[in-house]
């Protein structure tokens, strides 16, 4: 089998509040194999993986752009910085509100950019009409000659398909760079397990949600649904009877509603089942912390 694969670094750099996340997730969409802000590799704090039979994009959000005030924000310049120098393509998102010379250096430095731009110009939908859309482009033409300019509204989805399908053809052929399978599997539990505990500290009080932990003992995925079990830990037998609740009302409350979201998450059916487990003190025994991922 000699097809070709694509695959590639697609860094977001912008600067803050201009919806790079939005853009992100509507990118990443419903094709997500992975979201994580846990580093995976030295190269890139990995936001998103997009995997397709015929290639992999790997999406990197950055922290937005700013001047700093201090060290840490010095060290996230020089990250939002680094993802300029290891793209295979650069979304630069600003929007239709923000000063185009804010943060001149930086956009002195994408402009020198040898790889491929596109401009992202977000909020389109707060424009009265067509001139200030023209009177903006033609403003960021002069700032960034070289990038390809996408005007686009996140929060509608508009125009995010074809920022979409350019990546794809400007994407090198390559070999993927993470399994396509083997990151599916940890990561998805991760956000179910992460969905659920949202929605325990959501609906209990004191210190019910804080001596839980949530652990998915079966991930069961096919074409059009995924089967999910989960057992909740808990410490004592009364968090347990709070947990489930008078007939198991509150169980099957916090159920439907980690159900909706996982379903939205995946974008596909999910069946959940939840269970209540009784593991005495496991915050303070080390075999469970580490059974539970705490310790290495």
């Amino acid at each position: 089998m000699t097809e070709s694969h694509k695959a590639g670094f697609v860094n977001i750099v912008g600067n803050p509040n201009v919806g790079k996340s939005t853009l992100m997730n509507d990118l990443v969409g419903e094709r997500i194999s992975i979201i994580t802000s846990k580093a995976q590799t030295t190269r890139h704090r990995i936001m998103g993986i997009v995997n397709a039979p015929d290639y992999q994009i790997v999406f990197s959000d950055t922290p937005g752009v700013l001047k700093p005030k201090y060290k840490l924000q010095e060290s996230m310049l020089d990250y939002s910085e680094g993802a300029l120098t290891d793209a295979d393509v650069l979304l630069y998102v600003t929007d239709v509100v923000e000063d185009p010379t804010k943060n001149a250096e930086f956009l002195a430095r994408v402009a020198r950019e040898t790889v491929p731009v596109l401009l992202v110009i977000n909020k389109i939908d707060l424009l009265r009409d067509q001139s200030q859309l023209e009177e903006i482009v033609a403003k960021w033409k002069t700032l960034l000659p070289a990038a390809e300019i996408f005007p686009t509204s996140a929060l509608e989805h508009f125009n995010v398909k074809s920022i979409m399908d350019r990546i794809l053809e400007l994407l090198p052929e390559s070999a993927p760079y993470f399994g396509k399978d083997a990151l599916t599997d940890k990561p998805a539990r991760f956000f179910v397990t992460e969905i659920i505990r949202e929605k325990i500290l959501l609906n209990y009080q004191k210190e019910v949600p804080y001596s839980t932990e949530v652990i998915v003992e079966k991930f069961d995925e096919k074409e059009g649904a995924i089967h999910i079990m989960a057992v909740v830990y808990v410490e004592r037998d009364s968090q347990k009877g709070i947990l489930i609740g008078k007939g198991g009302a509150m169980l099957k409350k916090v159920g439907t509603q980690a159900r909706k979201d996982i379903e939205t998450f995946f974008g596909k059916r999910v069946f959940l089942e939840l269970f209540v487990k009784v593991e005495p003190n496991w915050r303070n025994r080390e075999n469970k912390l580490k059974a539970f991922g705490y310790i290495e």
